[in-house]
């Protein structure tokens, strides 16, 4: 029973990861994502900064699930969302002010990010505690590694750095195609090919994958 129990909710937690990745498979917030994934500081920031806002904000919704009347439930998951998006807004201004500056106006539009709303929604509201942390936090965590990956090649391809340090070479030029909107969208589409590829060989004889949810 104690080995069902884990296995059920490592699912839960590894679903986010590749076989619903927020953004390889479900394909939301990408416009967010294709904003701030030119550096790497900005991915991880930005990727962190939504683990917490997803994390807190199903871990409140399941919680109160069953007292949250229906009729009214969107404006009372925006407002959660809200508190929380406003908490880590301020802590990134206060305690990491370039990086704020670096991502201006997408962190307060977290609020309205499509990733939260629909796991909030599709899935905190239905389900109890024990399975919406690891929901939130492998959601959370398959968000930002895509965006940390893509930010690593956007950056050193298209200005050579790493964490705005320089590690190619100074005669080195620079692929602003990387940097570009265009490149982002590249990139964007080579990691979904390379995550249907991956799921199409870990996918169970039979055709049968296990999932802890969808949106």
């Amino acid at each position: 029973m104690k080995n069902s129990g884990f296995k059920q909710l490592w699912g839960i937690f590894t679903n986010g990861l590749l076989r619903e990745n927020p953004l390889l498979v479900v394909m939301i917030g990408i416009c967010s994502s294709l904003a701030v994934s030119t550096e790497v500081a900005n991915g991880i920031g930005m990727g962190l900064s939504m683990t917490f806002v997803l994390i807190m904000s199903e871990v409140i919704i399941s919680i109160f699930r069953k007292a949250i009347p229906a009729s009214i439930r969107i404006p009372i998951f925006i407002i959660i969302i809200a508190t929380f998006t406003t908490i880590i807004d301020y802590s990134l201004k206060a305690w990491f002010p370039e990086l704020s500056k670096s991502m201006g106006v997408f962190i307060p539009l977290i609020v309205v990010n499509c990733i939260i709303m629909g796991r909030v929604e599709g899935y905190a509201s239905k389900e109890p505690l024990l399975h919406v942390i690891p929901d939130a936090l492998g959601m959370g965590l398959g968000y930002t590694w895509v965006l940390v990956a893509i930010a690593t090649v956007r950056e050193l391809l298209g200005s050579g750095t790493f964490l705005g340090i320089q590690i190619l070479p100074e005669t080195y030029t620079p692929i602003l195609f990387f940097i570009m909107p265009p490149g982002g969208f590249f990139l964007f589409a080579l990691f979904i090919s390379l995550n249907i590829y991956i799921k199409s060989r870990l996918k169970p004889v039979g055709g049968n994958e296990s999932s802890g949810g969808s949106v």
